[in-house]
């Protein structure tokens, strides 16, 4: 059985800036940073299982360049936003992928987030609560400007449909 052309679910057009890559890498090294931390501290406290230690040293240089390396390329590639003015469209993940489409009538707020790797990089953070219980839909890592220029439109948007969002 096919579908008609308008119920299929098109992918969405828009990528992440292409900083998102590194701000996920730098997420990542963080976390490596501080195994390497908890394993120098063992080390040091622990000279008597330098065979472990080197084992554990291996296993996070391979996390370290699955983590920084390989996963923000992955991420890239697989994550998508589009707004239209008819829904909010998202994909992502990268072992596990989701897609989600939030109609404009369901939106409630629309908000903008920015912690501290992302103020760094000039990124942000638009996430979109609709009254769904999957929970907020969030369009990561984009530039300041495209954030911005997201939550001015979503809101616009939605100022049309009058909508109760419920």
């Amino acid at each position: 059985m096919s579908l008609p052309r308008s119920t299929i679910l098109a992918e969405p057009a828009w990528r992440p800036s292409s900083k998102a890559k590194l701000l996920w890498a730098l997420e990542n090294a963080i976390g490596i940073g501080m195994l390497c931390v908890a394993l120098a501290v063992w080390a040091m406290l622990d000279a008597d299982r330098r065979g472990w230690q080197v084992a554990a040293g291996l296993v996070i240089v391979a996390l370290a360049v699955l983590g920084v390396v390989v996963v923000p390329l992955w991420r890239y590639a697989v994550h998508r936003w589009e707004v239209t003015d008819e829904a909010v469209y998202t994909r992502v993940g990268w072992l596990d992928q989701e897609s989600r489409v939030a109609p404009i009538s369901r939106v409630q707020t629309v908000d903008t987030e920015r912690g501290p790797l992302e103020r760094m990089l000039g990124l942000a953070t638009v996430t979109v609560t609709t009254a769904s219980s999957a929970g907020a839909v969030k369009i990561s890592a984009l530039d300041l400007p495209d954030a911005e220029q997201t939550v001015a439109r979503l809101a616009a948007i939605a100022a049309q449909h009058r909508g109760d969002a419920t």
